[in-house]
Parts: C-alpha cells; sequence; structure tokens
C-alpha cells in the first residue's frame, strides 16, 4: 500500500510547477501557459507517489509510464520531471531555445523521464494504448497514464482508442481529462459541445470518475483505487481552471497561446508566492 500523500508537500510542488512555468513561458516568449497551469496539481500528485517511477532509473522496463497528450502542455511536464530530479533544475532555462530538446512540444529526445512525443492532439491515447496492451501480452506489472486536454476529445482518432482499450480489457490504462473547458479559439462548448461527457466514456466501455481537479485529496483517493472496475479502462474527468492559480489568467481564452510579459510575470509571481 502506498503511503498517504502529503498534502502540504504536493500543494508545494503544484505552487513550485506553476512558478516555473510562468518563468518559462515568460523567457521563451513561447506558450501555453493556460493549459500548463490547469493541470499541475493533477502532476503533483501523479509525482508524489502515484506513479511507479524512478529518477535515477528512467528507463527501468517494469516502470508505469506517462503520456502527456495534451503535448503544448510541455512546460509544465519539464518542470515537475525537474522538480522530481529527472533532470537539474538549470535546465529549464533552455526552454524553447534552438538546440534545445526542451521543445514547445513534449519530446522523448534526450529528456530523461518522458515516455513519449506527443503534440499532434488525438494521439496520445493511441500511443497509450499500444503501451498498455505490450505490457498485458509481455505480463509486466506496469501501468500506462495518458493526460488528455478536453479539446483533443473533438478527434475521432481519440475515440477510437477509447474503443480498442475496452475491446482489450486494458484496466492497465488510465485516462485522466482534463477538462478547462477552454480550447484553443474558444470555449468547448461553443467549438464542439462534449457533453454528457461521461456517459461517453462510460458508453465505450470505460470505468469513470469525476473530480475536482484542484482538490489533491480527491485526485489522491481516485488514483489510489486502480483500476476503477476490474477489466475495464479507467477514465478520470478533472473538472479544472484554466490558468488556475493566477487569477487574472483564470478561465480566459487569451492565456491559452499568450505568455506573460514582464509586468504580467511579476503579477503572477507575486500571486504564487515566488520572486521575479
Amino acid at each position: 500500500m502506498k503511503p498517504e500523500l502529503n498534502i502540504a508537500a504536493t500543494r508545494a510542488l503544484a505552487t513550485r510547477i506553476r512558478r516555473h512555468v510562468v518563468r518559462m513561458t515568460h523567457a521563451a516568449k513561447a506558450s501555453h501557459v493556460g493549459t500548463s497551469l490547469s493541470m499541475a496539481d493533477l502532476l503533483a500528485v501523479l509525482y508524489s507517489g502515484i506513479l511507479n517511477v524512478d529518477p535515477a532509473d528512467p528507463e527501468r522496463p517494469d516502470r508505469d509510464r506517462f503520456v502527456l497528450s495534451k503535448g503544448h502542455g510541455s512546460a509544465g511536464l519539464y518542470a515537475v520531471l525537474a522538480e522530481r530530479d529527472f533532470f537539474p533544475l538549470e535546465r529549464l532555462a533552455e526552454f524553447y531555445r534552438d538546440g534545445s530538446p526542451l521543445v514547445g512540444h513534449v519530446t522523448r529526445s534526450g529528456i530523461p523521464g518522458v515516455d513519449a512525443s506527443t503534440g499532434s492532439l488525438g494521439h496520445g491515447l493511441a500511443l497509450a494504448c499500444g503501451m498498455a496492451l505490450a505490457g498485458v501480452r509481455d505480463r509486466r506489472p506496469y501501468r500506462v497514464f495518458a493526460l488528455l486536454s478536453d479539446g483533443e476529445c473533438d478527434e475521432g482518432s481519440t475515440w477510437e482508442a477509447a474503443l480498442l482499450a475496452r475491446q482489450h480489457g486494458l484496466e492497465n490504462l488510465v485516462a485522466i481529462v482534463d477538462y478547462n473547458k477552454i480550447q484553443s479559439l474558444g470555449t468547448v462548448s461553443e467549438v464542439l459541445e462534449l457533453e454528457p461527457f461521461r456517459q461517453k466514456w462510460e458508453a465505450f466501455g470505460w470505468s469513470v470518475r469525476e473530480i475536482d481537479g484542484h482538490d489533491l485529496a480527491a485526485i489522491s483517493r481516485a488514483l489510489a483505487t486502480l483500476p476503477f472496475v476490474a477489466r475495464r479502462p479507467s477514465c478520470l474527468i478533472a473538472h479544472t481552471v484554466k490558468g488556475k492559480g493566477v487569477s487574472f489568467m483564470e478561465d480566459q481564452l487569451l492565456w491559452h497561446y499568450r505568455p506573460p510579459d514582464s509586468g504580467e510575470l511579476a503579477r503572477a509571481l507575486a500571486e504564487l508566492g515566488g520572486d521575479a
């Protein structure tokens, strides 16, 4: 049995992730700050004891796999990997620089702890399905976690993968949807309504839970009881807020693409308890 989550330490980790994200996107003058902030709490819990991974041996065959399907949220993933000692924190300053492996969409090349290169939305769940199916057939104990955006659930490839996962009874597969309800050009409901969202996943044969994606204890409880139903893949719908943690970014479409300028960086760090 895994130890109980240390809420205070995990909240502090989530705050550090957010501070790194605003600094990285500001320095690089690059996206995507809003989506990285919305998933910071999910990442903090995953990397605080849910994922069976080891920074000292990041390629261990029986490790859990993590696929950031919403690969444009790379700043958040790089931040948590650096915080968990997969590579030095100083390397975060390389984000989006020419020649650096810390590119704007997650890449596996040259970055310990990254299991898949992603960025073309709608592909991540299929990659995770393949990993999970390989684990079943090879009789490996690992699990595969895929963190999806809500917007990529517009993609037919996501639902093809969902069908495949149920067909093969991939109980070692977990899809987590960062349901912040804003995608690149508008709200999810304006672009392509997903509701009734939970019922869609259930109709595809998944076991589903819904939580507040910023409630650390709720995230931990949900992910500590996997699979939700035996011989079925699990889907965790996490209701989140785009730009969470920085008041003027929260629930604002503007911050899907725009990086903070110097004044906005200072304001964001002040709210997050960091220095510019």
